[in-house]
């Protein structure tokens, strides 16, 4: 048997153009574009997907974002780099990304009210339940 990678967007394409047509209606609910991308990077960092972090550095880069600031995101919680908006949107990604049970969700949520409409959240939420969906499959060609 082969062991070769599978080509998912040929073998099911008609999955996929569904997948990518999620991101159009996430993108209608304001959700700011660098928090967006900070978001996508990094949950692509804690799950591993070199091809992820690489996209989304590169797209990032392309809106604006500081070599800086992308160095230093996989320490967020260390610098002052980030905003107490972006910090939430960060803190959601990686309770999701890194799902635990002691994970109390109920201050996850009041922090991002503090910033986030509740449209804007739950398209926060699809936007790292996205990311991750992608990663997993990005990953199983490994």
């Amino acid at each position: 048997m082969s062991t070769n990678p599978i080509n998912h967007y040929k073998s099911i394409p008609g999955v996929f153009s569904a997948l990518e047509s999620v991101h159009t209606a996430i993108d209608t609910h304001g959700l700011d574009r660098a928090i967006h991308h900070l978001v996508q990077l990094r949950a692509s960092q804690i799950n591993g997907c070199a091809y992820c972090v690489k996209m989304h550095t590169r797209e990032a880069r392309d809106d604006g974002e500081t070599n800086e600031r992308l160095d230093r995101l996989v320490v967020w919680r260390h610098v002052q780099d980030f905003s107490p908006q972006e910090r939430a949107a960060l803190s959601l990604t990686e309770a999701l990304t890194k799902v635990n049970p002691d994970t109390d969700y109920g201050d996850v949520r009041a922090e991002l009210r503090r910033h986030f409409s509740d449209a804007q959240i739950s398209a926060l939420v699809a936007t790292v339940a996205m990311i991750n969906l992608w990663n997993r499959i990005q990953i199983s060609a490994h």
